[in-house]
Formats: C-alpha cells, sequence, structure tokens
C-alpha cells in the first residue's frame, strides 16, 4: 500500500475524531466537561503542524490539521459561549 494511501486514511480517521465532539455539544448546548487547557494546547499543536505541513508542502498534513485546528477552535467557541449561557 502506498504510503500516501495511509496518510489520508489517518488524516481522515483522526480529524473525523472531532466531529461527534462538535455535534453533541451542538446539539445539547453542554460541554462544560470539555478542558479548555487541552484544546489550547491541541491548538498550538495544530498550528505547529499546519505551519509544518506548509513548509513541506504535503497537502495531506496540511488539510488534517486545518480540519483538527478548525474543530478544535469551533469546540472552544462553542464551550465558552454555552458557558456564558448556562448551558441554555
Amino acid at each position: 500500500m502506498e504510503w500516501k494511501v495511509i496518510g489520508i486514511i489517518a488524516a481522515i480517521g483522526t480529524t473525523s475524531g472531532f466531529i461527534p465532539q462538535v455535534l453533541k455539544g451542538m446539539r445539547t448546548k453542554k460541554l462544560e466537561d470539555v478542558s479548555p487547557m487541552m484544546y489550547t494546547f491541541m491548538l498550538c499543536g495544530f498550528t505547529l503542524w499546519l505551519a509544518y505541513g506548509i513548509h513541506l508542502r504535503d497537502f495531506i498534513i496540511i488539510g488534517a490539521n486545518a480540519a483538527a485546528l478548525s474543530f478544535s477552535a469551533f469546540i472552544l467557541i462553542l464551550r465558552y459561549k454555552y458557558s456564558k449561557l448556562g448551558g441554555k
């Protein structure tokens, strides 16, 4: 199997792991159990991975980390939005 195919499958698998959290958060409007510190560290990591992918011009790394960065940022935004609304 070509390594790019493995990279694409890995990118889809790890990036799509955020989708259930996003959907659950949007549905329940409760994300108080989500650790903002963990997601802040993840945002930093995804940003660095994105920069690395851009440096290498590797579209698999760029795509996966741009998506993961977006999902992580969205989860943090939802967490703060819903915490200000009191979970309503």
